[in-house]
């Protein structure tokens, strides 16, 4: 029984006869996969209680998988049906598959809920993605949160 769990979870995890991310094909996504989904309290899958995780799934099958704490990482991606499962294959031929519970949806060690808009270094990252289409992963980005305030506001000093 062990044995075939095994060969199950291989083939999900990126031994599926993909080699090159150009074999994957885009799968449009379904509505109830579209949009913002992002972590919600502190998840075993992120390296601290305070990061966050988030998955941008676009109409058309584009992904963006956006983690940040001390600093941002995304990674560009696609979804695609595998074995009539969709899963989310990076630029860097890491294949996670998706599952929908409801309204919580189940990807690489998170759980995460729709929101309306990604956070805003998320956007950043959209934004790089769509000026970088190469890039296997962007990371420089500085989280917000990480910003540091060294002089107050000119109409506070003015006093």
């Amino acid at each position: 029984m062990k044995k075939w769990m095994l060969l199950g979870a291989l083939a999900l995890t990126g031994c599926a006869q993909i080699t090159q991310y150009q074999q994957a094909v885009k799968t449009p996504a379904p509505a109830n996969l579209q949009g913002y989904w992002q972590t919600t309290g502190p998840q075993r899958g992120l390296i601290s209680d305070r990061a966050l995780g988030s998955l941008i799934i676009t109409a058309q099958g584009d992904t963006l998988d956006c983690r940040q704490w001390q600093r941002v990482i995304a990674k560009p991606g696609k979804l695609t049906l595998l074995d009539g499962q969709y899963v989310n294959i990076n630029k860097q031929l890491r294949v996670m598959p998706l599952e929908l519970e409801g309204d919580e949806l189940h990807y690489d060690k998170l759980t995460l809920k729709k929101v309306e808009q990604p956070t805003l270094e998320c956007q950043q990252a959209l934004e790089q993605m769509s000026a970088q289409p190469d890039a296997t992963v962007i990371q420089d980005i500085e989280p917000h949160n990480m910003r540091a305030v060294f002089a107050e506001p000119a109409a506070q000093t003015a006093q």
